[in-house]
């Protein structure tokens, strides 16, 4: 169900991958979301129903068939969209995942709204993390190993920046025990969690980034994401969270996805905004940077007036 018209006309890869994985032809969509190898489009059928669409470009490393292996690995323990088709769709290697549509209605907007409170929709993500977390990782589960969002951040980001950050790189970097490893979510934030049904279920999507690897992780994600800095949101969140966490890399994946935050933000308010986090944070645990003489730990840094 949706409460905004689907538009028109569709897409052709749109009506592509209904046609293949669904054998049904498309009436109309509505694009949701467009990132820089991925589109999502909410599509009515012509058979009356509504599912979500979601096209990987060809140049996509984890696409459609990675997303809905994570999303039935982990729809045990957590709940989730169902998964209805997915495949390739295009001789070049583009795929597709189709889902079912579980409505507009995100824990982000019914905070926005004022229906949900803040601190409570912080304790809904923590208590889903937890769960998702609990789910089996197979041995034959895709990983993305921790080298590689390191090697991606050092192409963008201002050497002497990622030269203050090496403390803290040298934790997340730590060799992780396999019996520790668990299910991801890899973005987790209040946009990604949908209200369902009746009793308004609280539903993970987007496994884009998901893959097996550390729970600090994908708290240190759900903090910076929320914006959770005050002692109030990281008590709702991580008090929520029903397994034991280790400090010391909970506050350096916080630290390596801040600067990966401001390095990617866009020059402005928004990049002013990440970097008078960054002082903050660098502030409160100095020992996950290095000192650079004569400069603020954040680069461009505003401290905040106290």
């Amino acid at each position: 169900m949706t409460t905004s018209p689907l538009a028109a006309p569709v897409p052709p890869m749109v009506s592509r991958a209904c046609n293949l994985l669904l054998a049904s032809p498309v009436k109309a969509a509505e694009r949701l979301a467009t990132g820089s190898r991925t589109a999502v489009y909410r599509v009515a059928l012509a058979v009356g129903s509504n599912v979500i669409v979601k096209l990987y470009s060809h140049t996509a490393r984890r696409n459609a068939l990675t997303e809905a292996a994570a999303i039935r690995a982990v729809s045990a323990a957590v709940p989730v969209p169902r998964v209805l088709g997915y495949g390739t769709t295009s001789t070049a290697g583009a795929t597709a995942l189709v889902t079912s549509d579980l409505g507009p209605g995100t824990l982000g907007s019914a905070v926005r709204s004022g229906s949900v409170p803040r601190l409570q929709a912080l304790r809904d993500l923590g208590t889903l993390l937890g769960r998702i977390h609990e789910a089996p990782v197979s041995a034959t589960a895709p990983r993305r190993p921790v080298i590689e969002a390191v090697a991606s951040l050092s192409r963008r980001c201002p050497s002497d920046v990622l030269d203050r950050l090496a403390p803290a790189l040298t934790i997340v970097t730590d060799p992780l025990d396999e019996a520790s490893v668990v299910w991801c979510h890899g973005d987790p934030h209040l946009d990604n969690v949908v209200l369902s049904g009746t009793r308004q279920t609280r539903h993970l999507v987007d496994f884009t980034d998901a893959t097996p690897g550390r729970r600090e992780a994908d708290l240190a994600h759900a903090l910076v994401m929320t914006d959770a800095h005050s002692q109030w949101d990281r008590h709702a969140l991580l008090g929520a969270y029903p397994h034991a966490l280790n400090d010391t890399h909970l506050a350096a994946w916080s630290a390596f996805l801040t600067v990966s935050c401001w390095t990617h933000a866009s020059p402005g308010n928004s990049r002013t905004a990440w970097s008078n986090r960054l002082t903050e944070l660098s502030r409160r645990t100095p020992h996950l940077f290095r000192p650079h003489p004569g400069h603020s730990h954040a680069p461009h840094a505003r401290r905040r007036a106290r």
